[in-house]
């Protein structure tokens, strides 16, 4: 004689994306729940209206379902939720349309159409909300998320500024190589060592003061670089070219050394890039050494380039005074 095949009360509710199973067992152990062809397979040890026995139990269901599902167990019950492959409500759970003894409503959970309609609205308009915020921001929240929205342009960019150092050493353009090798270094530096390297600093207000800084000079600097080339000469641009250097350099070299000093802590708690000299004389080496040495460098850099772009400023504007007298 075959064993009976013992199945425990099953209820279930459902949304528009999802169904929900709740199977009366408790003490569960070793259970086995899969979803293969659409049918549902459930089979475990545990105490239920029979019982401590292994239960077991198939469903069909009406419509297509996602074959992965999700499961937990608890002291009294198996929760189990069922993805559905297309978001609709369904006339019932199973393909037939007898209902299973063992099956019932779970009326904890259950909604009518018309309700979880609303339920899925509210949803919906709850992530559409979130999502809006999160594209436009508050003023407060585009400081604080200024690297993650545009550090992969910054990224392209200073590595592409790579070549004007390059064509300054060259001689493809005039520019000293000095200078031009000062600002690359020093932008790469805070790009990819500060910001690139310390999720910390990442989310810092200084991060979008060092990006504005810097993209408001070359805002000016490369459309007369192109005016240059073909022999034009837009007077508001080439007078703001000259002239916007003044407050812009001084500021972007404060963004620059407000940022390596409020990383200076992080590297230290964190012992990034730190090292340990060999022995005998083994004596640890903090970065935050060579930030403070970097520190001194930034402002003979910032001394270098003031003096560079002051005599192109003179020489600039003090040609054409010497051309009206």
């Amino acid at each position: 004689m075959e064993n009976q095949v013992l199945t425990p009360h099953v209820y279930w509710a459902q949304r528009h994306r999802e169904l929900y199973l709740r199977v009366e067992l408790s003490d569960v152990q070793n259970p086995a729940i899969s979803i293969t062809e659409n049918v549902l397979h459930f089979k475990a040890q545990g105490h239920g209206a029979k019982g401590d026995n292994v239960y077991e139990f198939h469903l069909e269901f009406l419509d297509l379902v996602k074959p992965e599902l999700v499961y937990k167990l608890t002291q009294r019950q198996v929760n189990i939720t069922v993805q559905k492959k297309v978001s609709q409500w369904w006339e019932r759970l199973t393909k037939q349309e007898k209902r299973p003894l063992f099956l019932a409503p779970d009326f904890d959970r259950w909604l009518d159409e018309s309700d979880a309609e609303m339920e899925l609205r509210a949803k919906e308009e709850e992530r559409l909300n979130k999502l809006r915020i999160e594209s436009q921001g508050s003023p407060e929240k585009s400081f604080y998320d200024t690297f993650h929205t545009v550090a992969d342009m910054m990224y392209f960019c200073q590595m592409l500024a790579v070549v004007e150092a390059i064509n300054a050493a060259i001689g493809v353009t005039k520019s000293p190589v000095i200078p031009s090798l000062f600002q690359l270094l020093g932008r790469n530096f805070i790009l990819f060592i500060i910001f690139g390297t310390m999720e910390e600093m990442q989310n810092k207000a200084v991060v979008f003061f060092v990006f504005y800084i810097w993209s408001t000079a070359e805002i000016l600097r490369y459309p007369f670089y192109m005016l240059s080339c073909i022999d034009m000469d837009w007077k508001v641009l080439t007078w703001l070219r000259y002239t916007m250097w003044i407050p812009l350099y001084p500021l972007g070299c404060l963004a620059e050394a407000v940022s390596v000093i409020q990383s200076i802590p992080i590297f230290n708690e964190t012992g990034r890039f730190s090292f340990t000299l060999p022995y005998p004389v083994k004596i640890k080496v903090r970065f935050s050494f060579f930030l403070q040495i970097y520190l001194i460098i930034l402002f003979l850099g910032l001394y270098i380039n003031f003096r560079h772009l002051y005599k192109q400023r003179r020489r600039r504007f003090g040609q054409k005074k010497k051309k009206i007298h």
